[in-house]
Parts: structure tokens; sequence; C-alpha cells
């Protein structure tokens, strides 16, 4: 098995850097260049070709070889990232992101969503039903660890290296990636689809698809499983920005600390799949877990968003007027709220990311098991199907948290992202016995 998983994972980590690069290094950039919440978050429109991978799904689910599709995909990203390295955006704090770089983000999306859908393809293929828990969580954690090393790794090196050094760095991190692709004996070894096994081009795909076991059901959940998640990831980084914290400790705690933590509750995940614990049981206790620290998260934010509580660039938190009207035990009282609390905000990111970890190895496992009782020849485009529902949810969040945190404020954002949070919990009662 070492010798399909190694791969992957390599191949999977790579993947994530497109997405470490524009959630964990961009918008702090740019909310730090004072760009409102709102058009910070709607950066996200560049993971717009995320959306349409059912477009070239089918093509690569049944024409020409998938190892092929993915060392093309690598092979092109790594081009394109050469050109950002050629094309640098013009200094001078500009806090608008400029359109050539924008659109040379889209064609790294684009490439990236290509490749994920012929990695995901050549996963199915090659990994056996009891090895999908480990396979899943090497995807997770990986794809994650890529986005670290994207997101916060590159925030830390921009004061050492130029823009063209940190995109020539990651250009020849996948032609080396294209070339495992193409030489990996594990992956040279799957048969492509013959002309008997491809599905008729008709307007009838979606109808298929659907009919396949559990679709629908899967579909609900992986669309909705994240939203408040999403949204309160999404905003309370940057609402820990507005408070005090310095963009280099945020990046510290939020894509290499919280991240790290993330992936630990993958590989725990993987591990309570690999001891065949129930897939649906686990994910009702550790939705459930989630919702929990989420209500802890936000009883923490609402006193952050008080005017006398403030995030020192040191991560103290300090009140302005302490004591003012008050009599000694008061102020012993909100010295150790001051003592307490930075130690609250770090456990808050933490505690969510190990906990959405988890419920991400846990769903991927769960879409890759639906996706299993297709037709192999509407593997790749089943799984795409719920790969891209599941992308809609985090992204329709991640985009507009922003604008609705901005006119209808904080505490009926998160209170929403409460209820939001409580959703699958109750939609694992209509689970089908297929998914049991």
């Amino acid at each position: 098995m070492r010798g399909k998983l190694l791969p992957l994972a390599g191949l999977y980590l790579v993947q994530g850097l497109p997405y470490g690069l524009q959630s964990g290094l961009l918008p702090v950039l740019l909310r730090a260049g004072g760009l409102s919440l709102t058009r910070v978050g709607l950066t996200k429109v560049l993971y717009a070709p995320w959306l349409f991978k059912l477009v070239w799904a089918p093509l690569v689910g049944t024409r020409g070889s998938p190892r092929a599709w993915l060392t093309l995909s690598t092979a092109a990203l790594g081009l394109v990232c050469g050109l950002l390295a050629a094309l640098p955006p013009a200094e001078g704090g500009q806090a608008e992101l400029p359109v050539t770089v924008a659109g040379l983000l889209l064609l790294l999306n684009l490439g990236a969503a290509v490749q994920d859908v012929a990695l995901d393809t050549l996963a199915m293929q090659l990994l056996e039903p009891a090895e999908l828990g480990p396979g899943n969580t090497v995807q997770v954690v990986a794809y994650k660890l890529g986005s670290v090393l994207a997101g916060g790794g590159l925030l830390a090196l921009v004061p050492t290296l130029s823009w063209p050094q940190l995109f020539v760095l990651l250009a020849a991190t996948y032609w080396l990636a294209a070339a495992l692709a193409w030489s990996t004996p594990a992956l040279q070894q799957l048969p492509s689809p013959q002309p008997s096994e491809l599905p008729p081009h008709t307007l009838h795909l979606l109808q298929d698809l659907l009919t396949v076991s559990g679709t629908l059901w899967t579909a609900g959940f992986v669309l909705t499983y994240k939203l408040g998640e999403q949204g309160a990831s999404s905003l309370f980084p940057l609402l820990l920005l507005d408070r005090g914290l310095s963009a280099p400790e945020l990046g510290l705690w939020n894509s290499v600390g919280a991240m790290a933590c993330s992936i630990a509750g993958s590989s725990l995940g993987g591990a309570l799949l690999s001891g065949h614990r129930k897939l649906l049981p686990l994910l009702r206790s550790v939705l459930q877990f989630r919702l929990g620290g989420l209500a802890c998260q936000s009883t923490l934010l609402f006193y952050l968003d008080t005017p006398w509580a403030r995030l020192d660039p040191g991560t103290v938190l300090r009140g302005e007027g302490l004591g003012i009207g008050h009599g000694e035990e008061h102020c012993t009282s909100w010295a150790l709220l001051t003592l307490v609390l930075p130690g609250a905000v770090l456990l808050s990111l933490c505690l969510q990311h190990f906990l959405g970890g988890l419920v991400t190895t846990a769903t991927f496992t769960l879409m890759m098991c639906c996706s299993q009782l297709a037709p192999s020849a509407l593997q790749a485009t089943h799984y795409s199907l719920l790969a891209t529902l599941e992308l809609l949810g985090k992204l329709l969040l991640g985009t507009l948290a922003g604008a609705l945190a901005d006119s209808l404020g904080l505490h009926f954002c998160f209170s929403l992202f409460l209820a939001l949070s409580a959703i699958p919990i109750l939609y694992l009662s209509l689970a089908p016995r297929a998914l049991a």
C-alpha cells in the first residue's frame, strides 16, 4: 500500500499550493493593505474553475490516460508559475490585485482543477475499499500541507525572497511533480478506459449520475456540511487582525499552527476509519463537537468585539480604562481575563481546525464510497460532481461572509453560522442504507 500512498501524497501536496497561496497569503496582504472584508472575500471568485470541473471530468475519465492528464496539467501549472515569476506586480504598496496577476491565478486554478479530476480518478482506480480510509487521509493531509507551505510558508518568506524567486520555486516543484506522475510504477499499471466502457454523450449524463445509489443524499450533505465552519474560519482571523494582531503572527497562528492542528485532525480521522470505526456515527460525533467549539469561538468573538478589548502585536489582550469606576476585586478579575483570553484565542483557532480536519477526512471518504457505487466509466464524473458541490458550499459562505459582516454585524453572522453548523447533524439521520 505504501507504493500507492507515497506518490499520491506528493501529488496531492502540490495540488494544495494554489489554495494556500490564495487563502493564506493574499487575504492577509490585501486586508493589511486596507481592503474591506467584502473586497477581500470577493477575491475568492478566482476559484471559479473549480466549480466547472464537470465540464472536463467526462473527458478526463474517458478520453486518454488519467496519468497523461495528470502529467500535462501539473506541467502546465509549472508554466503558469513561471509566467507569474516573469511578470511581478508593480511595487509601491498597491492594495488592489493587479489584473495580470489575477488572470494568471485564474489559470493556476484552472490547471489545478483539471489536475484534481485526474488525480481523484487515479486514486479511485488505485485504492481498494479497505484502503479508502488511509487513502483519503493522505489526500486531505497532503493537500492541507501544501496549502500551509504556500500560505503561511510564503507569508514568512515574503521579506526574504523576491516575487520571481518564490514563483520559480513553485514552478520547479510542479515540474518535479509532473515527472513523478509520469514515472511512478503504481500509476503506470492502471489501464486506460476501453472504447466499450465510454458512456454515451447525451443530455442524460446528469440523470445517470443522480441515479447512483446515495448520490442525492450525499450531494445535500457535502453542500451544507461546511457552511457554518467556512463562514467562521473566513472571518475570525481577519477580525483578529482588526483587533491588533500583526500579519506575521496571524500567518503563524492561522496558516501554520492552526493548519498543523487540521492535519492532526485529518490523521486522527484516517486512523479511526482504519480501525474499522463506522463512518456515519463517527461523522455525527465529530459534527457535534464542532458545533460546541464554534459556540465557544462565537462567545469569544463577541467579547473581542467590545470596544475595550484589543490584541497587542505581542498577542497580549489589554483593556482600556481598566478599573475605572470599579473596585479592586474587579481589577483582579479583569487581569485574569487578560491572561486567559490570548490562550483562548489560540485554542479556539486550533480546536476548530482540528475538528474541521476530522470532518473533512470522514466526508471525503464518504464521497469516494458513494462514487465507487457508480459504473467505472462514470466514477470520475460522479466524484467531480460531489467535489464541485463540496467546494460550492465552502465558497458560498467564504465569499459572502465579509459582506454579511459589513452589512449585518458580527453577532448576526456568527449566530447564523451556528445554526448552519447544526443542519448536517440533523441531516445524518436521513442517510440511505447504501452508505451506512
